[in-house]
């Protein structure tokens, strides 16, 4: 597939790079990540230059397709070198307006646009269901004329401050129907009674704050339910797909960025009077390292284009996608520590925090593992008739 840029593409590309180049400085980006998060005007100017180039010199039909949010991504990450809150909200817009009637859908985008921060927060994951989807447990039921929602959802990103809470849960009034249970969306206040959230710690992705959240006979109501049409497990699954691009994005871009600071010091470092570089040991490691990139690049785009085209090997190539790009892009952070020597394994190296937002990466959106059992059926059809 030819990948070339447009001059649209281009310009995109260009304006985020200068964003990112003008607002993620190391020791900003090493401020925000002790504190968990980005500000609020740089998740505003971020909103504004989203949709702004798509009133200025980018049409909308080219701004805000997947593959130029893959791109806008894979730049930012790139800039900051490290994982990104705006992922996660390109994502979550995707997941509202699957699910969202269109005037709700535009009424949360609007506020998004205003405020530069989204009004909810996605739980989905659960902690005994993890990347099996279907073994969801929250669930909602009509007790004594009320709507109570019970369950826990785990590793909600923006979970203890978001003021509303996007909660996937089975609907036990619905009768199961076919292979999977009735699956309703709810835009719940996170200020109602009975909701609990404790932060989680981890050693990555300081600046997405992880909560575990717990339902406890949450009283709803109805209109807070998002769409109440059939099939909700199958549009999740497919939009699950856009978040697993949009995660790979990100893996890229930063695995990128240790590459930019590996070859900087492989440049600028003498040892026993010779330039690093010039070792033939660090040679094939940037070698190696330059096929992973090029190999990543080529797999996640093709993968949002396949989403966009409504391709044939749509699940196929973002199996394939997820189960590559994360671990190839801790492989890359790994050789560019090991290029940096000591210095690499400082809290102060930038490519060390690439490492471990890098390995976090292959857990979210559907573990290594978890892709070979959604990518090797599709395999078995794919060559039968060879």
């Amino acid at each position: 597939m030819d990948f070339t840029l447009s001059d649209e593409q281009k310009k995109l590309v260009g304006a985020f790079r200068n964003f990112g180049m003008e607002t993620f400085a190391p020791e900003r980006v090493s401020r925000w990540c002790r504190d968990q998060g980005l500000p609020d005007t740089v998740m505003k100017e971020f909103v504004d230059l989203y949709y702004e180039t798509s009133e200025d010199d980018v049409p909308a039909d080219v701004a805000h397709t997947l593959f130029s949010q893959v791109l806008i991504v894979e730049e930012l990450s790139r800039c900051a070198g490290t994982v990104l809150p705006f992922q996660n909200d390109l994502f979550n817009l995707h997941i509202m307006q699957g699910f969202a009637q269109g005037g709700e859908a535009a009424s949360i985008t609007a506020d998004y646009r205003q405020t530069g921060r989204l009004m909810f927060a996605l739980a989905i994951s659960e902690p005994d269901g993890g990347s099996d989807t279907m073994a969801m447990k929250t669930s909602c039921q009509t007790v004594d004329g009320k709507i109570l929602l019970n369950g826990r959802k785990s590793y909600v990103n923006n979970g203890e401050y978001a003021p509303y809470i996007l909660t996937a849960a089975i609907d036990r009034d619905e009768k199961e129907t076919g292979a999977h249970p009735s699956l309703s969306f709810w835009l719940v206040p996170r200020n109602v009674p009975g909701i609990n959230a404790v932060p989680i710690s981890k050693i990555g992705q300081s600046m997405l704050p992880f909560a575990l959240i717990s339902f406890d006979d949450v009283e709803l109501k109805p209109e807070w339910r998002l769409d109440d049409a059939e099939g909700g497990f199958r549009r999740l699954f497919h939009l699950l797909e856009y978040g697993r691009v949009l995660l790979c994005a990100s893996s890229l871009g930063i695995a990128q960025a240790a590459m930019d600071d590996a070859v900087a010091h492989a440049r600028s470092r003498k040892a026993f009077g010779v330039q690093v570089g010039r070792f033939q040991q660090i040679e094939t490691m940037l070698t190696d390292m330059e096929v992973r990139l090029q190999n990543m690049r080529s797999m996640v785009y093709r993968a949002a284009c396949e989403i966009e085209d409504a391709g044939e090997e749509e699940r196929l190539m973002v199996a394939l996608m997820k189960r590559y790009v994360p671990r190839a892009a801790v492989e890359v952070a790994s050789d560019a520590m090991q290029i940096l020597g000591g210095l690499g394994y400082t809290e102060g190296s930038r490519v060390s925090r690439i490492w471990e937002d890098s390995r976090g990466n292959q857990i979210a959106e559907g573990t290594d593992q978890v892709m070979v059992y959604i990518a090797a059926p599709l395999i078995m059809e794919k060559y039968r008739s060879f």
